[in-house]
C-alpha cells in the first residue's frame, strides 16, 4: 500500500493538488499545450505573414494593406485573452511568460518598423516606441531579484493607443481619419513617454528598497506582473 486514501488518489487522477501525510502539497502541473501559449504561438506566426502583406505590391496597395491590418487586428486580440485566460484558468507557464512579451513586441516592433520603412511614420516615432519598450524590458531584468514592477493603468491605457494608433496607420486612410491617426499616435508617444518614465521611477524605488533589506518586504505587496 502507498499510505494514499482513496479519496486522494482520486484528486490526484483529476490533476489537483493532493495533501500529503508530511502536509507538503503536490504542484499543479500546467501542460505547455494550452489555450493560453496557443495564442502566443499563433500571434508568433503571424508576425512574418503581416510583414509579407505589408510590403506586397511596394506596401501602398490597399487591398494588402487590409490584409495587413487584419492580421494586425487579429494579434492584438490574442494579445487581450492570452494573459487573462493564463491567469483566470492557472495556465501560466514559463515559455508562457517569456514567449508572451516578445510575441508582443514582435507584432509592433514589425509594424512599427514597416511603417517607417514606407514612409508613413516618422522614424522618431518607431525610435522613441521601440526604445521605451527595450528599456522597460531590461530593467525588469534589472530589478527583478528585489521585485517585480507591476503593469500600470497607465501602461495598459498606452498599449492600447498604441494598437489603435498603429492599426489606423496601417490601413490606407485618407482626409479626415488621416488626421486622427495622427493625433491617436501623438497621445501614443505621449503615454509611451510618461509610463516610461514612471516604470524608472519604481525601478529606482525597488531596487534602492532592495539594497536597504525592505526589497523582499516591498515585492510580496506589489501585485504580480500580468503575463
Amino acid at each position: 500500500m502507498t499510505g494514499m486514501s482513496a479519496s486522494a488518489a482520486g484528486a490526484a487522477g483529476r490533476g489537483k493538488p493532493v495533501a500529503k501525510a508530511s502536509g507538503a502539497t503536490a504542484v499543479r502541473t500546467v501542460s505547455l499545450w494550452n489555450i493560453a501559449n496557443i495564442l502566443t504561438m499563433a500571434r508568433l506566426l503571424l508576425v512574418p505573414g503581416f510583414v509579407l502583406l505589408m510590403v506586397a505590391e511596394g506596401g501602398h496597395d490597399p487591398v494588402w494593406r487590409s490584409f495587413a491590418w487584419a492580421a494586425f487586428t487579429i494579434a492584438m486580440i490574442t494579445d487581450l485573452f492570452d494573459g487573462e485566460l493564463a491567469r483566470r484558468h492557472n495556465l501560466v507557464t514559463d515559455f508562457g511568460k517569456i514567449a508572451d512579451p516578445i510575441a508582443d513586441k514582435a507584432i509592433m516592433g514589425s509594424a512599427l518598423v514597416c511603417l517607417s520603412v514606407l514612409s508613413d511614420l516618422p522614424w522618431w516615432v518607431t525610435g522613441v516606441i521601440l526604445l521605451r519598450e527595450l528599456g522597460i524590458t531590461l530593467m525588469r531584468f534589472w530589478v527583478i531579484k528585489h521585485g517585480v514592477i507591476p503593469a500600470s493603468r497607465g501602461g495598459k491605457l498606452k498599449t492600447l493607443t498604441q494598437g489603435v494608433g498603429v492599426g489606423m496607420y496601417v490601413l490606407a486612410l485618407t482626409g479626415p481619419l488621416a488626421t486622427l491617426r495622427w493625433w491617436v499616435m501623438a497621445v501614443a508617444v505621449v503615454l509611451t513617454v510618461a509610463t516610461g518614465l514612471d516604470y524608472v521611477r519604481q525601478a529606482v524605488r525597488l531596487r534602492r528598497a532592495g539594497r536597504q533589506g525592505t526589497g523582499d518586504a516591498e515585492a510580496d505587496a506589489l501585485p504580480p506582473e500580468p503575463r
